[in-house]
């Protein structure tokens, strides 16, 4: 039987681009993974190990098909690689059950999704409101939070409005609210700004980075939009299923130099 690595042990075989000395908090070691189509078998990712830092943006950028929203999905808990193991905050998830997993995700993960998920008939307010209740909070408590977050993603002028009334970007950024206001240790973005223009584009990926930079949390997105580069903390270059090149941004994208995210007079 393999013996299970713990996450200290699998950091110390896993490559990095010039880390800071901390503990990943979300750990990959050797995963596989593939699909079957018809009698052909597709191979998605192939013998993949990484490790994500804590406190900053990480980027995974790739053409359509590379595998990086996989990839997405089983360091999230969403899906269970073939092969290899995943650990995230000392946790296992590629052993976990789809309990353990389910209450992984309520608790310690929020989403950010191309498409934005929001319902139609519920305010902006709303849209966060609904899903704290699950974590048990009281009324009071879902709409401080709730009101503190869209605030943070320069919303709290359109706490108020339904979805018809809002913009992509602003739409996007209700989103972001709503996963920020579990206050999760990780967030998890597949394709935020596919759907945007350019400026809307930046500045979700800007209030992406402040998160991480602010409260500490793990940030990771997909995206094969190459303008986004710039504005990661890390990027991971991903094609055919295995990561080509890993590498840093430069000093001068540090999160000081960000710009203001946008509210109700430059609202995107």
């Amino acid at each position: 039987m393999t013996p299970t690595l713990s996450t200290n042990q699998m950091y110390s075989n896993t490559t990095l681009a010039s880390e800071p000395a901390a503990k990943p908090s979300l750990v990959a070691d050797k995963i596989s993974k593939s699909f079957e189509s018809g009698l052909i078998n597709i191979q998605i990712l192939t013998d993949l190990s990484i490790a994500i830092m804590p406190s900053e943006l990480t980027l995974i950028a790739g053409p359509s098909g590379c595998g990086k929203s996989t990839l997405l999905s089983i360091l999230s808990g969403l899906q269970f690689p073939d092969q290899g193991q995943v650990w995230a905050l000392d946790q296992e998830l590629s052993r976990a059950s789809r309990r353990e997993l389910e209450q992984f995700r309520l608790h310690h993960t929020g989403f950010v999704f191309q498409g934005f998920n929001l319902f139609p008939a519920l305010t902006a307010c709303e849209q966060i409101e609904l899903p704290l209740s699950y974590l048990g909070l009281s009324k009071k408590e879902c709409r401080e939070r709730a009101l503190q977050a869209l605030h943070e993603v320069g919303m709290g002028h359109r706490v108020d409005q339904r979805p018809a009334a809002l913009s992509g970007g602003e739409k996007q950024r209700v989103a972001i609210a709503r996963a920020l206001a579990k206050r999760p240790q990780f967030l998890f973005a597949d394709e935020p700004t596919s759907a945007l223009d350019a400026a809307s584009g930046q500045t979700i990926i800007n209030i992406l980075r402040r998160i991480a930079h602010a409260h500490g949390s793990t940030v990771l997105c997909v995206s094969h939009d190459h303008r986004l580069i710039q504005h990661a903390d890390r990027v991971l270059e991903m094609e055919d299923g295995v990561i080509n090149r890993d590498w840093r941004a430069s000093s001068r994208t540090q999160s000081h130099h960000l710009p203001p995210v946008p509210t109700q007079e430059h609202a995107v």
